[in-house]
């Protein structure tokens, strides 16, 4: 890519040209990169997930490996802190093949306007197609919604029953 077509690309997808190829050669699917202020402070947040999952060390080798690309490359003009981390199990789908990876799956969807007098919704992924991601209620029902109109939309796979041990 050119230096005149980087220069136009947001910070993130800036962030994302540098750091994908180092990911790649790791074994990690970039998840997501975000770029937010939060207060006074600046935040790069890069998500990577692997096969068998993400742990600490992988967190730890990631961010070694990308600290000196991004600090030579300087595509964020402010300081900012950098956080590498999991997705997580409640993970948000974000990309378009997140979306068609997990159909099927469980999903906790928010959306920015009520519908209906509700916000939230819970249900099955059943479809994603031209940015409308369709949700099986637990009643039956189908929702559609346009990605632009949600808040996030979560996996939601985390059941407490998971981590209770017999005492």
């Amino acid at each position: 890519v050119g230096d005149e077509i980087l220069a136009k690309l947001n910070t993130v997808q800036r962030v994302e040209e540098i750091i994908a190829p180092i990911a790649n050669d790791m074994g990690f699917d970039l998840w997501n990169v975000q770029f937010s202020k939060e207060g006074t402070d600046w935040y790069l947040r890069i998500f990577i997930d692997k096969d068998g999952g993400v742990d600490i060390n992988d967190c730890v080798d990631f961010t070694h490996a990308v600290t000196k690309p991004l600090d030579e490359a300087d595509p964020i003009s402010q300081s900012y802190m950098l956080e590498v981390s999991s997705p997580g199990v409640e993970r948000e789908l974000v990309k378009d093949e997140h979306f068609e990876k997990y159909i099927g799956s469980p999903v906790m969807m928010r959306t920015i306007r009520a519908i209906d007098g509700v916000r939230d919704f819970n249900g099955k992924l059943v479809g994603y197609e031209n940015k409308e991601i369709t949700v099986e209620l637990k009643d039956g029902e189908n929702i559609t919604v346009n990605k632009k109109d949600t808040s996030y939309v979560k996996l939601d796979d985390f059941d407490i029953n998971d981590f209770n041990q017999e005492i």
